[in-house]
């Protein structure tokens, strides 16, 4: 269902935007401290928690273009999408808390698969609520601008979510005692409890539509399975702007990705302070809260294809200037990390409100009713990114020689060799901004335009 030509009103598009709170949230917190919290709280070797988020990542990969296509689904017969969004809300908190409770003395190996298995359980609440809300701006609004003007301001709340869990996380965790049990059990449940809060008030915003009598068909999870894959082949053969766009996002999670994870190690490793990840998220985020609304109107002007170029570019160059941080680390990062942030907030504003034309695009092509698959696909391909963000870290602090703690060391303290601390700044500059780079490879072949969706929807 695409939506028709009507006026968006503001309580739509607030209703809509606080879903980002909680989308923001999970996408920023565990990407920060989850592989930080293996290997210096619980000791876990590098290697073997790259191992347990990306096999976490590889589930909710797995598990999206299914949810996806469901979601279409409970659409088609339902009329709504919404209790799949409010299952999600409703779990997300408390397997979030679970991820974070590994009991103190818990042997390493058990710690590990503790927190394997409570994030896998995490990750699918989220896809729950994640991918029809996705899907949902294509039957919200109508129109290029309509749908700039709604994922603007989505990506305004997703911007200060960003900062609120990126800076309050770890403010939070040395509030109740650090890299402690007690640290993390009070950052993911104040964190869980706020993320799914705002993912609970933003499912009301679904259509309602339940006709009397209505139920899914039932049909066996092979056939399931096997029918929603195939359905998310078909909208990647069908779309050719759907592929440039979703290549460009994935690389550009896998950068941003590996920037996040390694943030914390920043903090402690080459500025020598746990709490200075606070002020990175500071410097990042702040400046994204001013800019994000100036990117739509960038996009009104030159089209959000060419602003996304430039966001791009400005992101890339701002980490590359980081390389620096190997010869003399030092408060000057905060400079060039707002820089980024300026560019980040084009990055995510910009190809969110690009999706819904893409998926109006299709709908008059091949028919409605693909949105949910189109919103599985795109949170697959985010998910695959980041994974391979926090996969990529993993693999090059195993291969510089880091050397993973426990909580107890930690407090003792400890040190690294400088192989670990120099792979540590190369996972935060030089790498992201090659990937970046390769990213407007793909991006050059998307080919919609202005005149091509207003003159379709």
């Amino acid at each position: 269902m695409i939506a028709t030509e009507q006026s968006l009103s503001r309580a739509t598009v607030a209703r809509y935007a606080v879903g980002s709170l909680g989308t923001g949230g999970f996408a920023t917190l565990p990407g920060l401290v989850l592989v930080y919290y293996l290997t210096d709280s619980l000791g876990v070797a590098a290697l073997v928690a790259g191992v347990v988020v990306t096999v976490a990542k590889v589930w909710d990969v797995v598990i999206d273009p299914v949810i996806g296509a469901r979601s279409d689904r409970m659409l088609a017969v339902r009329g709504s999408r919404r209790p799949m969004m409010l299952l999600g809300a409703l779990a997300l908190p408390v397997f979030f808390l679970l991820t974070f409770a590994v009991p103190p003395g818990t042997p390493t190996a058990a710690a590990a698969v503790w927190v394997l298995l409570a994030f896998v359980l995490t990750a699918t609440a989220f896809s729950l609520f994640q991918v029809p809300y996705i899907a949902l701006p294509a039957e919200l609004a109508s129109g290029y601008d309509q749908r700039t003007r709604l994922l603007t301001w989505r990506v305004v709340v997703l911007t200060f979510a960003i900062l609120l869990f990126g800076a309050g996380g770890p403010a939070l965790r040395s509030l109740g005692g650090g890299n402690t049990f007690a640290g993390y059990v009070l950052m993911a449940l104040v964190a869980g409890v706020a993320i799914g809060a705002g993912m609970l008030v933003s499912a009301f915003v679904a259509p309602r539509g339940l006709p009397a009598g209505a139920s899914l068909p039932r049909e066996s999870m092979i056939a399931t399975v096997r029918a929603n894959y195939a359905a998310g082949m078909r909208v990647l053969r069908d779309s050719q702007p759907f592929r440039a766009l979703l290549l460009t996002f994935l690389l550009q999670g896998l950068a941003t990705g590996l920037m996040l994870a390694g943030a914390n190690y920043v903090a402690t490793w080459v500025l020598h302070s746990e709490d200075a990840v606070t002020f990175l998220f500071v410097a990042l985020i702040g400046p994204a809260l001013i800019v994000t609304p100036l990117w739509g109107v960038v996009a009104r002007r030159i089209g959000k294809e060419r602003g996304f170029v430039i966001a791009s570019l400005v992101f890339g160059l701002a980490a590359l200037s980081m390389f620096a941080l190997l010869w003399a680390p030092g408060a000057w990062v905060y400079a060039p990390v707002a820089l980024a942030g300026a560019g980040y907030a084009g990055m995510q504003s910009l190809p969110m409100a690009m999706l819904p034309d893409v998926i109006s695009h299709d709908a008059r092509r091949n028919g409605e009713g693909r949105a949910g698959t189109f919103g599985g696909m795109w949170t697959a391909g985010e998910t695959t990114g980041m994974a391979l963000g926090a996969t990529a870290l993993s693999i090059v602090l195993a291969l510089s020689g880091y050397v993973s703690r426990s909580a107890a060391v930690a407090e003792a303290g400890a040190s690294q060799p400088s192989s670990a601390v120099a792979g540590i700044v190369l996972t935060f500059s030089l790498v992201p901004a090659i990937i970046i780079a390769i990213s407007l490879v793909p991006l050059a072949r998307y080919r919609l335009r202005k005149g091509d969706i207003d003159g379709v929807v």
